[in-house]
């Protein structure tokens, strides 16, 4: 008889049981915050920086910190393969499986981190070789990226711990860990830069400390609330070749979904830069707010992600039906509110990302663009989290593929005629197609319920 989970987390719901708005909400909110905090790191990270007296601190920081967002979210699909599996196996009470579905995907991180460190000096001189900056600036670069590339290990394993606690619902475990980890990183900034004086090479410091303790943090919660126990765990059932085929094909259609989501932003920029300095500025700006806007919808997919894994490993039809509905009810409820909020404060959010008064005006231009980023999305969004959770990634990466291909036609067709607008209409069309394809995907995961 398989030992029981000994475990603080969020009851298994009865099937006779509807899921309650209530119940939805004290899910997403947490995870929510805990999203919104990953890009508050990045503005501290640029703020200390900016009181240096040299711009190309500001620059370095810029670059090197591009760098590790690329390659980390790259290999996001650590996090979220890992969160479905685990949801679906603890929905059907399978321990032995909840331990393996942390095992894996934990060695996968380690593995993938050495690479990077043991190839740190191809990587650093091809990334700044793209970004092809000023050598003021790639010194900066350097030094940060010099540092930071140690971290890369514990930075992944982080997110096999991380997609590990949310797949069993552990949601105050995770979100400690992940805002934990943030605030620490922002201590850390203020003490190394402006106390210390130790300029870029503190704000590297500051994150490389701060994914080293995030994992040593995560391995404490763990041990503490009994969830693991790796006696339960033979490392034939760890290499056994069908369960991993099934990981890697999954990480393997993520991949490429991210490969693409890449794609259209770097085209976005491209695109944009050949329409002048103050275009591209103007067109930065808007994408940071429409990044921000995303991570509002990251909670509820998340939230939604959890649920579904959940509902396949118990066989519960009325739960996966429940998980849809709140899905669409409070993404679109969502999307709505931060379309009006953006449509009424836009001038003011705008205001905050620059001072210089014909990139504010050019970027107000667009603003209604943005408004409409919402309404097109929220679906597409939440429907990311709920095919994460039933661990069918290739809907994901099929809807992206076709997105991207509707964003070259459009922009193609649009930017000769309309310009930026043209840009900003094609990215729009890219945004409403994700929701559009993945939502004819939807009956696939039903139909899993019935088979499983």
């Amino acid at each position: 008889m398989k030992p029981a989970l000994r475990s603080n987390h969020l009851p298994l719901q009865h099937k006779q049981m509807p899921y309650t708005h209530k119940q939805y909400l004290a899910l997403s909110i947490p995870l929510t915050i805990s999203a919104v905090s990953t890009p508050l790191l990045g503005a501290v990270d640029t703020a200390v920086v900016g009181h240096l007296p040299d711009p190309a601190f500001i620059g370095g920081v810029a670059i090197g910190s591009l760098i590790f967002n690329t390659l980390y979210w790259l290999l996001g699909f650590l996090r979220m393969s890992t969160s479905g599996f685990t949801a679906q196996a603890y929905g059907a009470n399978q321990t032995e499986q909840i331990m393996l579905h942390f095992v894996r995907p934990l060695l996968f991180s380690i593995l993938f981190g050495v690479i990077m460190v043991v190839c740190q000096y191809p990587i650093r001189e091809m990334a700044l070789w793209l970004m092809d900056s000023s050598p003021a600036v790639e010194k900066q670069a350097g030094i940060y990226f010099d540092i930071r590339i140690w971290g890369a290990p514990f930075a992944l394993m982080n997110y096999a711990i991380l997609g590990w606690l949310l797949g069993l619902s552990k949601v105050r475990q995770a979100l400690f860990l992940q805002i934990g980890m943030n605030v620490l990183n922002i201590l850390l900034d203020v003490l190394f830069v402006l106390v210390l004086h130790m300029g870029v090479k503190g704000v590297g410091l500051a994150s490389l400390i701060a994914e080293v303790t995030a994992v040593m943090l995560g391995f404490l919660i763990i041990y503490r609330s009994a969830s693991l126990n790796l006696k339960l765990v033979s490392w034939a059932k760890v290499v056994e070749k069908a369960p991993l085929i099934q990981m890697i094909k999954m990480n393997r259609d993520l991949f490429i979904r991210t490969i693409c989501l890449l794609s259209v932003f770097g085209l976005f920029t491209a695109q944009g830069a050949r329409m002048g300095e103050t275009m591209l500025a103007a067109n930065a700006i808007l994408l940071q707010i429409q990044f921000m806007m995303a991570y509002l919808f990251d909670g509820m997919a998340n939230g939604s992600s959890i649920l579904i894994g959940r509902s396949i490993g118990e066989k519960n039809r009325a739960l996966y039906q429940r998980v849809i509905k709140l899905s669409a009810y409070w993404g679109f409820i969502v999307s709505v509110l931060i379309s009006v909020s953006f449509f009424w404060l836009g001038e003011f959010i705008v205001s905050l990302f620059t001072s210089i008064p014909e990139v504010h005006h050019m970027a107000l231009d667009y603003q209604l663009w943005l408004c409409l980023f919402p309404l097109v999305v929220f679906w597409g969004l939440q429907l990311n989290g709920i095919f994460s959770g039933a661990t069918e990634a290739g809907p994901i990466r099929d809807s992206l593929i076709i997105s991207l291909l509707v964003y070259l036609t459009a922009s193609w067709l649009l930017i000769p005629w309309y310009g930026n607008h043209g840009l900003w209409a094609a990215f729009i069309l890219f945004s409403l197609a994700r929701s559009i394809v993945l939502g004819l995907y939807v009956p696939r995961i039903g139909k899993k319920i019935e088979i499983g």
